[in-house]
């Protein structure tokens, strides 16, 4: 592969999609704040670089999967940032769950700096990090789009351009109002089927391919029951994603009822410790 693809942000879903691109044989730069988190990447073959402004100045496209919108502001417009030292005609590609107002920011700098940007949020969670099974949902040029394409093959399979800089970011928004939603109603369902006396894994088995299937139910429902509440999407991220959306939902003079209530719910979760856990430990409140 002709392209030298710069990773920052090593996380949870981050080290397997780099590790998809180094599969694919493309050159692949890393740098997170947790050196630590690279090891198996460098191990693989990848290059670990001491900051971002090296990592900036040698790849062609440069990824980043990242925490929160403050973070991401800081990782690209800092002095030290990356388009402070991107190359010339080089695309930067935000997969961070960010706000929309941000991913037009960058695009616009971007091309200031003769380059584009997109942003491109995923879902899918761990799971389909780890299978190459993510949704992408891409903002921004379409011939920037056109040009990566074959990169975000090796990380998902249902990608999508949207529209003009920020439209991956509100279709993301659209995604998280729709999985609030989902896992209220699984945390709610397995909470009644054990109240009433069933089987839980009967009752999951039954429901998950009829009418009220859902992708949360069919992935997450399985870890409340075992109890496995280790995050492969963190319950602090969610909070975060459910802000975003609530604070454009308002800027739109547009309401979500529904999203302010399942937000409720995870800030109960986060008052008994539970930040860091995943999302799945909704269940805990029934």
């Amino acid at each position: 592969m002709s392209q030298t693809v710069g990773f920052i942000g090593i996380g949870v879903m981050g080290k397997s999609m780099a590790k998809h691109i180094l599969d694919a044989g493309y050159p692949v730069l890393v740098y997170t704040r947790t050196k630590a988190k690279a090891d198996d990447l460098v191990a693989s073959g990848a290059t670990w670089k001491d900051s971002v402004q090296e990592l900036a100045s040698e790849a062609d496209v440069v990824i980043t999967m990242i925490g929160y919108p403050k973070d991401v502001e800081d990782v690209y417009f800092s002095e030290n940032g990356l388009l402070a030292h991107m190359k010339k005609d080089a695309t930067l590609i935000d997969m961070t769950t960010s706000k929309p107002s941000l991913a037009k920011k960058i695009a616009a700098a971007a091309k200031e700096k003769s380059g584009a940007a997109l942003d491109a949020p995923v879902s899918g969670g761990d799971v389909g990090a780890r299978n190459g099974k993510l949704v992408i949902m891409v903002g921004g040029d379409e011939d920037a789009y056109e040009q990566c394409l074959p990169l975000f093959e090796t990380m998902g399979e249902n990608i999508q351009h949207l529209g003009p800089a920020g439209s991956g970011q509100h279709t993301k928004m659209c995604n998280q109002i729709a999985v609030a939603a989902s896992m209220i109603g699984a945390a709610e369902a397995m909470g009644y089927a054990k109240e009433a006396g069933l089987d839980q894994e009967k009752v999951l088995k039954s429901i998950s391919t009829g009418a009220g299937g859902s992708w949360t139910l069919q992935n997450l429902a399985p870890r409340m029951l075992k109890e496995d509440f280790a995050p492969g999407f963190y319950v602090k991220h969610f909070i975060k994603d459910m802000e975003i959306a609530i604070e454009e939902s308002e800027q739109m003079k547009e309401g979500l009822p529904g999203v302010e209530l399942v937000k409720s719910l995870y800030d109960k979760l986060v008052e008994q410790g539970e930040e860091n856990s995943g999302t799945q430990s909704i269940y805990k409140l029934w």
